[in-house]
């Protein structure tokens, strides 16, 4: 089975699973679906690890982006796709912490998203097929980054990354 062909959960706008389909049927048609996001962060000093997308991502390509994550498969909870996808993309092998749940939608690009922070000091191993290069970057040139329109960040993580800051600070 190919990438396009795996079946992912497909949610309806107000997050409810309605089924599932092809990973390139739901992009193809901008199907409501969901993922969960990994923020990594650093006890000291206290930095969030940021990474670079390989160029040949099916979305937000060759961008940077501070979330390990991915699409929720079909019959899976978030969880399970959060610490899937830290173990794949950056190599971490721990369980992440739930923070809240948003809603991302640009154009077709439309999902629920499941966000989690885990804090790690360890290794960091980056997956080839998605991640070109990474650093941890220290909270504020991170906020400097977020402030700055013309830093190639993933829009979805932009927003993610506003909206853990605003958490954050309650």
């Amino acid at each position: 089975m190919t990438t396009g062909d795996e079946p992912v959960a497909i949610y309806d706008r107000d997050g409810g699973v309605v089924g599932s389909a092809p990973r390139r049927r739901m992009r193809a048609e901008g199907l409501w679906h969901a993922a969960a996001s990994v923020l990594v962060r650093s006890a000291a000093p206290e930095a969030v690890y940021v990474h670079r997308r390989t160029a040949d991502k099916d979305v937000y390509p060759d961008m940077y982006d501070c979330w390990a994550g991915g699409v929720v498969a079909a019959g899976e909870h978030p969880d399970t796709t959060a610490r899937r996808e830290l173990a794949e993309e950056l190599g971490i092998s721990t369980t992440p912490r739930f923070l809240f749940r948003t809603r991302h939608e640009l154009g077709s690009v439309r999902f629920h998203a499941f966000l989690y922070e885990v804090f790690w000091d360890g290794p960091i191993v980056h997956q080839p097929a998605e991640v070109a290069e990474g650093r941890w970057v220290p909270l504020p040139e991170l906020r400097q980054q977020l402030d700055d329109p013309d830093r190639p960040l993933v829009p979805d993580g932009r927003q993610f990354l506003a909206e853990w800051f605003e958490f954050r600070g309650r």
